[in-house]
């Protein structure tokens, strides 16, 4: 068994990697919102907080209430119990990254979880 997996991702509306590169400890969606559309639904999470990754475009995301404006390069963490929608803008397509991952779970990180190879 392979110690990697790699897909490639088309320009579908969204598309979720947990099952296609087995991810076992985040979850990863692709999203792709043409002018003027939006994610039709407001939502929140129980568990997990949220980092997008604003890949192209440009839109806003309005979060209890607030607006956010949105351009390519953007990173923009949410947590678990905010509401969140997310709509392109009127002249531009979006496509963002999610990462999902239970909030307060990172236990090590960069550095301090590698294991330097001699």
């Amino acid at each position: 068994m392979s110690n990697f997996s790699k897909v490639s991702v088309a320009q579908e509306a969204r598309t979720e990697l947990h099952d296609k590169l087995s991810l076992t400890g985040a979850e990863v969606s692709i999203n792709n919102l043409p002018a003027g559309a939006n994610v039709p639904f407001v939502h929140s999470h129980k568990n997990n907080e949220e980092i997008y990754v604003i890949l192209e475009g440009k839109g806003k995301a309005v979060i209890d209430g607030e607006t956010i404006e949105l351009a390519s390069g953007d990173w923009l963490r949410i947590a678990p119990a905010a509401k969140r929608q997310f709509f392109a803008a009127d002249n531009s397509a979006i496509s963002y990254a999610c990462i999902q991952v239970k909030e307060n779970s990172l236990e090590g990180y960069t550095m301090d979880d590698a294991v330097v190879e001699q």
